[in-house]
């Protein structure tokens, strides 16, 4: 890369003044562990923050009670200027509740049922923040004149506000969109997407609905109109069990065999009947398929919802189809990930000194393996350039299948110039055939000496590349001009036609008359 810039040395001496800041805030959010839609908690915090930085704050934008759009512009707002786009997811996944810590625990006063970070989104937000901060600081410093916008984003382990946030504008009028993930394994590990970035995701709830029971199957054989000995209908329940067994039995008939798509399902609710023979009310099933055309999970929508149909006409029951979540594939932008390659390279990969090592050892040693001199995994502290993981990602894929996997960052790319990047995460190097167990990963997430070095480069990237779009008009017009170009090939436009799903039972805390709980009972009885 060539010379930093004053601006950009001024934002890297700012990431490192406010490391300690940042590896508190890191753990704060962490130690929420909140899920989709449910992030109340953890939104607040950065609604509280950015506004005691200087930030107007939109709470609750696009009709999402736990998301939020920040902005700041240098000085008064000029036509022109440019404005570039950064963000903080903070969801965690339910079943993962894991300490900070080297052995499996979950977080005080809960179980191990309750949310945790996995991805971790805890280390992405805040990176997001610090990168965010230390750009604000170089552009009053030095007075480059342009804005930033900083949106919080929930429930993107169900691909959820990004799209909601796309249909509804607040990408619109941004120069650049820098998006960075935590990532570890090749070829996306400390390098930037080039050709193949990440396809579309429809997600859908099922509701089954058994709201006249008594007119299945009627007849006039009952001795007493509305016994308990009269026909009535399965219920829900029976609905959601057949749509459950009957799509994962027809998985592989749903699409043709090519690469990186999955189909996956999770019941939201199920049972209302509470004894004798009522039936069940009311079922809700999810599910979520990663396709690499918008074709594809057009295909396979049609094909759940024809289960769903036969599903509740066998049990007595109507069905509604509820959108989570229609993304669009991504769009490709070399003049933008050149940017950020070269701002990758001025930061270097993460390093993870003796105090992180020492607790990779205590951790490998508890779970009765030999502690290793270098117990993390090489790739972690090393550069790949964006060239190169293009040729791995590909060798696994057909040559016709432009894009693969999925994330929803995808709808950004096709309303600005959009990076997508990857620092290391801390991993722990395995013995050959040894697998470790998940709570490993989730910890390690936690730990500030273990999950700093990542949200540190990270920032940095961030910082770097944000500045070089902002003070170089030439690098911005070659983005633009080759984003135009792209978008116009294909267009689509944003598919998002729904309102968002915040009225459904996605699990989340409760407070309770025992106290703060998570939806399923922390402990079993007895435990």
């Amino acid at each position: 890369m060539s010379q930093l810039s004053a601006a950009q040395s001024t934002a890297l001496a700012s990431v490192t003044a406010r490391a300690a800041e940042h590896s508190d805030w890191c753990a704060t959010i962490f130690s929420y562990g909140e899920t989709a839609w449910r992030e109340y908690r953890s939104c607040a915090w950065y609604v509280e923050k950015l506004r005691a930085e200087g930030f107007d704050v939109e709470e609750g934008s696009a009709g999402m009670p736990t998301a939020f759009c920040a902005t700041w512009s240098n000085g008064p707002e000029s036509a022109g200027a440019p404005v570039i786009g950064m963000y903080a997811e903070y969801d965690a996944v339910p079943g993962n509740c894991q300490a900070a810590s080297t052995r499996r625990e979950p977080r005080e006063g809960l179980g191990y049922q309750a949310g945790g970070h996995t991805d971790p989104h805890s280390g992405l937000g805040i990176a997001g923040l610090a990168g965010l901060l230390a750009t604000k600081a170089a552009m009053e410093k030095h007075g480059i004149k342009g804005g930033l916008r900083f949106t919080g984003e929930p429930a993107e382990k169900v691909r959820g506000s990004k799209p909601i946030h796309a249909a509804k504008g607040y990408y619109d009028g941004l120069a650049a969109i820098l998006s960075f993930h935590p990532f570890y394994m090749l070829p996306m590990c400390n390098t930037v997407r080039w050709n193949t970035h990440c396809g579309a995701a429809y997600a859908m709830i099922y509701r089954f609905i058994c709201d006249e029971p008594q007119n299945w199957g009627a007849h006039d054989g009952a001795p007493i109109p509305q016994s308990h000995s009269a026909v009535r209908a399965p219920g829900a329940n029976d609905a959601l069990n057949l749509m459950f067994l009957t799509s994962k039995s027809l998985r592989d008939s749903m699409l043709p065999h090519q690469g990186g798509w999955s189909i996956s399902e999770a019941i939201l609710t199920a049972g209302q009947a509470t004894a004798d023979n009522l039936p069940a009310g009311l079922a809700e099933i999810q599910y979520m398929m990663r396709v690499p055309t918008l074709a594809m999970a057009e295909a396979v929508t049609a094909a759940l919802d024809r289960n769903a149909e036969h599903a509740a006409a066998m049990t007595g029951c109507r069905v509604e189809r509820h959108w989570v979540c229609k993304s669009r594939p991504g769009l490709a932008n070399h003049a933008i990930a050149n940017v950020v390659w070269e701002a990758m390279q001025a930061t270097g990969a993460p390093a993870w000194g003796e105090a992180a090592k020492d607790i990779a050892r205590e951790i490998q040693s508890g779970l009765g393996l030999s502690p290793m001199a270098e117990p993390f995994i090489p790739e972690m502290t090393r550069l790949i350039t964006p060239q190169e993981a293009e040729r791995i990602l590909r060798e696994d894929l057909p040559p016709s299948q432009a894009n693969s996997t999925s994330d929803d960052y995808t709808d950004m790319t096709w309303h600005a110039p959009t990076a997508r990047f990857y620092i290391a995460r801390p991993a722990l190097s395995a013995p050959k055939g040894y697998v470790y167990p998940s709570w490993v990963m989730n910890a390690l997430g936690g730990i500030p000496e273990t999950i700093d070095p990542m949200v540190q480069t990270a920032a940095g990237v961030l910082a770097l590349s944000a500045l070089r779009i902002l003070e170089d008009a030439e690098t911005r017009a070659a983005m633009w001009a080759e984003f135009e170009t792209r978008r116009a090939a294909a267009p689509i436009p944003p598919l998002c036609d729904y309102d968002p799903p915040i009225h459904f039972r996605w699990p989340e805390y409760v407070t309770t008359p025992r106290g703060r709980d998570w939806w399923i009972p922390s402990t079993m009885p007895g435990a």
